[in-house]
């Protein structure tokens, strides 16, 4: 028995398939269309990594500014998150595919204008413009993709497998996504760094939207007949605020790290220190969706938030560089786990015309979290220094596991109260 079939022993139903440790992930990947669907979407999920950091290089190049670059990437990603969740909606209302299409449109056009307006120095508001109606249009492939995988599988533990999946091209895509984006702009040209992220999510968008096979249906809302399903707010706004949350653990912590490095004169590891926190969050998203968990997802949302907590606490007190890499390595381990187990839960207790949403909200917390998240590290740092911000990275975990603890207990194979589907004033009826 391999470590893997004894860690599902130790926390699953049993010991895995004596085949093969990963057998729970041929099983999913062998349902018709899931392989070529997951796949597509992982291209066009791209932009998430690349597209901001490829305006920031885009602009500084063209302007010479770091200000102006940093507030037009900040245009991008402040409208990606105020309209997700609406794009979230239409999807389940009338169907991937069309609002896919039409989102990866609007996303190329406007995207392809604002490196025009760059180039071409335009005024700079063209710039602005240009860049929050791109955010704005990026398809919301990463919520889509998971609600189809909710939709082509029937077993739950098929689905935290299929979630697990995501999880790690999730954190592939934001190793290489950096990578690939500075290596183009920096050797080529800023234009091919960020239109090769261009060109990844509409292509990638066009080609997940056209496999209409296994997409889930469309659910129409009648507002005559009032029928919309409710949404489970107890357990979701909980999520919501544990994403975003992450998003500001995420967003203080790349740029703490930096400025750890760059203190000790190391600025050129930072990229390999914030890999190995990455790294152990894709090895940790990999056993998570080998392993068949006895307990719930919303036992293991608690669990998770508590540990990430806890391995942002001891990073204040680090000075070495290799020691900081092992502890930002084993503190990766809490990521993935964390965010499947958030989207397994939304998976269990969202009805299914409200999956997409439902997923959005947790995406656009974390999205809508790390803009705060870095400025809140970067005034630490200069005040107080890299190991101080650190505690910027803690305060968002311990607040993660705070909503986390205030979820409700699980009722396996029953549907949500009225207790539970009561939206707090109306919001997102």
């Amino acid at each position: 028995m391999d470590w893997l079939s004894a860690a599902s022993t130790a926390y699953g139903d049993g010991p895995m398939a004596s085949t093969s440790a990963f057998s729970n992930y041929r099983r999913v990947l062998a349902e018709p269309g899931a392989m070529l669907f997951s796949v597509t979407g992982l291209f066009a999920r791209l932009p998430i990594s690349m597209v901001g950091l490829g305006i920031v290089l885009l602009v500084e190049g063209g302007t010479g500014s770091y200000g102006i670059a940093g507030a037009v990437s900040a245009a991008y990603m402040v409208a990606q998150a105020v309209v997700t969740i609406f794009l979230g909606r239409l999807v389940d209302r009338l169907g991937q595919a069309p609002v896919l299409t039409a989102a990866s449109v609007v996303f190329g056009v406007s995207m392809s204008l604002l490196v025009t307006s760059v180039e071409a120095d335009w005024a700079i508001a063209t710039s602005y413009a240009f860049a929050a109606l791109g955010g704005a249009s990026l398809p919301p492939v990463g919520s889509c993709v998971r609600a189809r995988w909710a939709h082509v599988l029937e077993q739950p533990t098929d689905v935290q497998t299929a979630f697990a999946l995501e999880a790690v091209f999730d954190e592939a895509v934001f190793i290489l996504g950096p990578i690939l984006v500075t290596v183009l702009a920096t050797s080529i040209d800023p234009v091919v760094g960020i239109g090769t992220g261009i060109v990844a999510g509409v292509v990638g968008s066009l080609a997940f939207a056209a496999q209409r096979g296994t997409a889930p249906p469309p659910h129409p809302h009648d507002r005559t007949s009032g029928d919309r399903p409710r949404m489970p707010w107890r357990t979701v706004a909980p999520l919501g605020v544990v994403g975003a949350m992450l998003g500001i653990l995420f967003g203080a912590a790349e740029v703490t790290t930096v400025a750890f490095a760059d203190e000790r004169d190391a600025k050129q590891y930072a990229g390999v220190l914030l890999a190995l926190w990455a790294l152990g969050s894709l090895l940790a998203g990999l056993v998570s969706g080998a392993i068949s968990w006895r307990r719930g997802p919303s036992v293991r949302v608690k669990v998770g938030a508590l540990a990430m907590a806890a391995a942002m606490s001891p990073l204040v007190l680090v000075e070495s560089m290799p020691v900081m890499g092992v502890l930002l390595l084993c503190g990766g381990v809490a990521i993935a786990p964390t965010l499947i187990a958030s989207l397994s839960l939304i998976e269990r207790t969202v009805p299914a015309a409200r999956l997409t949403e439902g997923m959005s909200i947790m995406h656009t917390g974390i999205v809508a979290g790390v803009a705060p998240g870095a400025t809140l590290s970067g005034f630490v740092v200069d005040h107080r220094g890299a190991s101080a911000a650190y505690l910027v990275s803690f305060g968002a975990g311990l607040v993660a596991a705070l909503a986390a603890l205030t979820l409700p207990p699980e009722r396996s194979d029953a549907p949500a109260s009225e207790e539970d589907l009561e939206a707090p004033g109306g919001v997102l009826r």
